[in-house]
């Protein structure tokens, strides 16, 4: 088994990318060999989100799935997570909440952290919620393309995750946003509304706003804050 610790002296498997799904099957169907119920995928239930939800249950129907409820999300991205329960009742949604909730954020750091320190509410709600998802657990998927934003340029299938001491598997790092509608339309998947309302990425309300520039599909996201990433993503 690929493991973190092994990183180094293992060998690394190759898929390829000029299939169907990119890549994306293969790579899927490795990891759920590979690693069984050591893997879990945290889901944003964005766009990309709901395309891998459909690839990974048509290999492991009872996979594993895991929210970040910061308590902080958009009404529809809770009506997309009830959308897709319904049509796939097999998989394990799991919503996984902070420490603390708002109201006790509230009372030690003050009122609406994300304004003032967004970086520091993001460790709080998510961030730590991972590690504690991860937390005995070898590896972990996201929906990362390389397409997203330049600090998503190198990543890999397979991927040495430093911050959290696991394997981070990228099934979708070649396809497209032409690619990502294409395939949610021809299968007629739900997702969420938001996104035909100039919401590219959709992340917590306090902090998405619709793209500000269409040549960036998260320049909606901690607009004007000098922030990119939830650190979710960053060694």
């Amino acid at each position: 088994m690929l493991t973190y610790d092994q990183w180094e002296k293992a060998e690394k498997p190759s898929f390829p990318s000029d299939n169907e799904t990119k890549g994306a099957l293969d790579v899927l169907a490795w990891a759920y060999r590979e690693y069984g119920d050591e893997i879990v995928y945290a889901c944003s239930f964005g766009i990309e989100g709901i395309v891998l939800i459909d690839l990974i249950s048509q290999i492991k129907p009872d996979a594993e799935i895991v929210f970040l409820d910061t308590g902080l999300h958009f009404p529809e991205t809770y009506d997309t997570i009830a959308k897709v329960k319904e049509k796939y009742p097999s998989l394990r949604i799991v919503m996984k909440q902070p420490r603390l909730t708002l109201e006790e954020q509230k009372a030690q750091f003050g009122d609406e952290l994300w304004k003032r320190d967004p970086n520091k509410c993001c460790e709080l709600r998510k961030v730590i919620p991972l590690r504690e998802v991860l937390t005995g657990v070898t590896a972990w998927i996201s929906g990362l393309r390389r397409e997203q934003s330049p600090t998503r340029r190198h990543v890999e299938y397979i991927n040495k995750d430093d911050k959290f001491r696991s394997i981070k598997v990228c099934p979708l790092i070649h396809w497209t946003w032409k690619d990502v509608w294409n395939y949610v339309y021809k299968r007629h998947l739900p997702y969420n509304v938001l996104h035909d309302r100039g919401y590219p990425s959709i992340g917590c309300a306090p902090c998405t706003a619709p793209a500000t520039d269409p040549n960036d599909l998260r320049s909606g996201r901690w607009a004007g804050q000098g922030k990119t990433e939830c650190g979710l993503h960053l060694a």
